[in-house]
C-alpha cells in the first residue's frame, strides 16, 4: 500500500502543478526516490554542527549529499518546466490552442503555466529558479506527508478491528452500497474524521516541525533563548503529553468524538467546548502553518473512505501490524 499511497498523493499534486505528460510513471518513481533519500539525509545528525573545526578540514558529508539530491530534483523539475514551455510556444502559434494553455482540453491552467506567464510578464521577479523552488516545495511537502498518514491510519485500523467495523458501518449508513464516497461526503463522516485526527495526533507526518528562528532574545519556560536560535517544535511530544492528553499512547477516538463537535473545527474535543488548539500541531500553527492542510484532509479522508468502503480488511491471524517507527 505504501507505494500506492505515494502514487496517489503525487498524482493529485501533479494534476495541479503540471499537465499530464508522458513518462509520468518514471518521473514519479524518480521523485519518490529523491524525497525518501532527502528525508534520510536531512534527518541525520551532522557531525560538523557539533565540531565546527571539521568544516575547516573539508568535512561536508551531508551537504554534498543534499547538493547532489537537489541537482537531481532540479533536473527533474527543469525537464517538466521545459516541456511546458515548448508546449506553450506551440499552442501560442496555433490559434485556438493558444486559448487553452491549461490541462489538455479542459482549458485549466496549471501552476507551471501560471508561473511561466508571470515569468514572461515580469522576468526580473519570476525566474526558473523561483518556479523550480515553488514546484519542488509543493511536491515534496504534499506527497510523502499525506502518504505516510494514510499508511499509519490503515495500520491503526487493522490493529483495532472494532474501530474499522464502526467506520465501515458509518460509510454504509451515510453513503450506502450504491455508490462510492465523494469529496463532499467527507465533512458528513465524523467517525472517519476522528480516525484521521487521532492518527495525526499519534503519528504526525513531521514529528519535528519545520525549523524556525527566534527573532529576539526571550525567556521561555525559564530558559534563555538568544536571538537567532534555530527552534524545532516537537509535535510528537506535544501530541503525547500526559499533562494535556488522557492516556496519550492509546488510540482513542473518544477524545475527538462528540455530538456537534465538528462545528467547532477539525480538532474539537470534550463535547465541542474545547478546541485542541496548540495541543495539536500536525500542520503547525499561526501565520506560517501548512497551506496544504485543506487539501491533505480531503485527500486522506477520501482515500481512507474509499478503501474502507470498497474492501474488507483484516490483519494476518495472530499477528499485530508492526507499528515501529522508521
Amino acid at each position: 500500500m505504501k507505494s500506492r499511497f505515494f502514487n496517489l498523493a503525487y498524482d493529485v499534486l501533479m494534476g495541479m502543478v503540471a499537465t499530464a505528460l508522458e513518462e509520468s510513471a518514471g518521473e514519479r518513481q524518480r521523485f519518490r526516490e529523491i524525497v525518501e533519500e532527502t528525508s534520510v539525509v536531512s534527518g541525520a545528525a551532522n557531525v560538523a554542527d557539533f565540531f565546527p573545526a571539521l568544516r575547516r578540514l573539508g568535512w561536508h558529508g551531508p551537504e554534498r549529499k543534499l547538493a547532489r539530491l537537489q541537482q537531481s530534483r532540479d533536473a527533474l523539475i527543469g525537464e517538466l518546466i521545459e516541456r511546458h514551455r515548448v508546449r506553450r510556444r506551440w499552442s501560442g502559434s496555433n490559434g485556438e490552442a493558444a486559448a487553452a494553455i491549461g490541462n489538455g482540453d479542459k482549458g485549466r491552467a496549471t501552476v507551471i503555466d501560471v508561473m511561466l506567464s508571470l515569468e514572461e510578464s515580469d522576468p526580473g521577479t519570476y525566474t526558473d529558479v523561483t518556479i523550480k523552488g515553488l514546484i519542488a516545495e509543493l511536491l515534496a511537502a504534499g506527497t510523502d506527508t499525506s502518504a505516510v498518514t494514510m499508511e499509519w491510519a490503515m495500520c491503526l485500523l487493522l490493529n483495532d478491528p472494532e474501530v474499522l467495523h464502526a467506520a465501515t458501518a458509518e460509510l454504509d449508513a451515510k453513503i450506502g452500497q450504491g455508490r462510492m464516497a465523494e469529496e463532499e461526503d467527507i465533512p458528513n463522516l465524523p467517525y472517519l474524521n476522528c480516525i484521521i485526527n487521532e492518527t495525526l495526533r499519534l503519528y504526525p507526518a513531521v514529528p519535528l516541525l519545520m525549523p524556525h528562528e527566534s527573532s529576539r532574545d526571550c525567556t521561555v519556560g525559564g530558559y534563555d533563548v538568544p536571538r537567532g536560535t534555530m527552534l524545532l517544535a516537537n509535535a510528537w511530544a506535544i501530541h503525547r503529553d500526559p499533562n494535556t492528553w488522557d492516556e496519550p499512547e492509546e488510540f482513542k477516538l473518544e477524545r475527538f468524538q462528540c455530538e456537534g463537535c465538528w462545528a467547532d473545527g477539525p480538532y474539537s474535543a470534550h463535547g465541542g467546548k474545547e478546541v485542541a488548539g496548540l495541543r495539536m500541531l500536525p500542520f503547525e500553527s499561526g501565520g506560517r502553518k501548512c497551506p496544504g492542510e485543506g487539501l491533505a484532509m480531503r485527500l486522506i479522508g477520501l482515500a481512507l473512505a474509499t478503501l474502507i468502503h470498497c474492501f474488507e480488511w483484516e490483519k494476518l491471524p495472530g499477528e499485530e501490524v508492526d507499528m515501529t517507527e522508521g
